[in-house]
């Protein structure tokens, strides 16, 4: 759990570009995006993050959501995957961007929010406003979507009521609009050398696998 908190004093940094600017484009991928006979009978699962969904430093068939699409497509489940990650996004711009990328349908929407809200200090009640806002957002569009939550955490140095207040909103989320929930995205990764990149932060490949796992296995029981 150590290894957890000091990993994540120094990824949040880096999911936040802090030092710097972002200048990185979403890009949505989703499998099979041409309509033909056989997929326009598939729904869709929207994954919408920061940067560890949208799976910097490796390439795109090694981010998280990716390796779920082969996993989708290996037990022949009816689903597209699209990647809507960009890194650098806090609460406030997912909010502003959602309805942008709501222009496609969405069976099941996974979010994962949240963390460069906490390396900034964003008041807890902010953040959770805007998870809000996002969900609320996704349900008035398509009411009868799957909605997935990932969990995530600050380290102390914010604060511990902060650092508390903060991983406990996921959970509240969760359970106030019927999500299922992944308590802590990073689960087994953070801190650990061998699943991080160059840079001791964002997952490598094989990170990515785990984190996959961390979200099938919540995902897998509403698919």
């Amino acid at each position: 759990m150590l290894k957890n908190i000091l990993y994540l004093a120094v990824s949040l940094c880096i999911l936040s570009s802090c030092g710097g600017t972002t200048s990185q484009k979403v890009e949505i991928t989703t499998k099979d995006s041409l309509p033909t006979a056989s997929n326009t009978q598939k729904k869709n699962i929207l994954f919408f993050g920061n940067s560890l969904t949208a799976g910097l430093g490796v390439e795109p068939e090694e981010a998280f959501p990716a390796i779920i699409g082969s996993k989708i497509d290996s037990l022949n489940l009816p689903y597209n995957i699209t990647n809507a990650g960009l890194s650098g996004e806090t609460t406030a711009a997912g909010k502003a961007r959602i309805n942008w990328v709501l222009k496609q349908k969405v069976d099941v929407f996974v979010l994962e929010l949240g963390a460069n809200d906490g390396l900034r200090g964003i008041p807890v009640s902010e953040t959770e406003k805007n998870l809000q806002d996002i969900v609320d957002q996704v349900k008035v569009k398509y009411p009868d979507a799957k909605l997935v939550m990932t969990g995530m955490q600050v380290p102390p140095n914010m604060g511990n009521k902060y650092a508390s207040d903060f991983r406990l909103i996921f959970k509240k989320l969760a359970d106030k609009n019927n999500m299922a929930l992944v308590p802590f995205l990073l689960e087994n990764v953070g801190g650990v050398s061998k699943l991080n990149q160059s840079d001791g932060i964002h997952p490598t490949p094989e990170g990515h696998k785990i984190l996959a796992e961390n979200v099938w296995a919540v995902l897998k029981d509403i698919v």
